[in-house]
């Protein structure tokens, strides 16, 4: 296994397959926009935002909502949502005093979906 593992790791050969080369090239995004992939990637990178788009998934809630089911205070649970509308992962609407967050839309879902499929692959 550990052989395998050095194949993978090393290139014992210096011959470039430019077709290759060229074809990954002309479909490759543009460095401003695999930035913003990266960006998105990194909101999910943190295990209290993760458990907010779970809940999100099941139900609109607000902020004491979040609050009482995650077990964190106002203001930690703000922080993230605030991190979430900024990478347009959730959106909220006002009722009266009250504010309901939401996912922004399907693909959020289906994001968190493919990850939670991947892992358990």
């Amino acid at each position: 296994m550990g052989e395998d593992r050095d194949i993978i790791e090393h290139c014992s050969s210096t011959v470039v397959h430019e077709d290759i080369v060229y074809q990954v090239r002309q479909k490759m995004p543009e460095d401003e926009c695999l930035f913003d992939l990266a960006e998105l990637f990194k909101v999910f990178g943190d295990t209290t935002r993760v458990k907010i788009l779970f809940a999100l998934f099941t139900a609109e809630m607000c902020v004491c909502d979040l609050t009482a089911l995650l077990g964190l205070t106002q203001s930690a649970v703000s922080h993230q949502l605030r991190v979430l509308k900024q990478a347009r992962l959730v959106k909220y609407r006002k009722d009266g005093k009250m504010v309901y967050y939401s996912l922004d839309d399907d693909h959020v879902k289906q994001i968190f979906d493919q990850g939670l499929a991947h892992i358990s692959h």
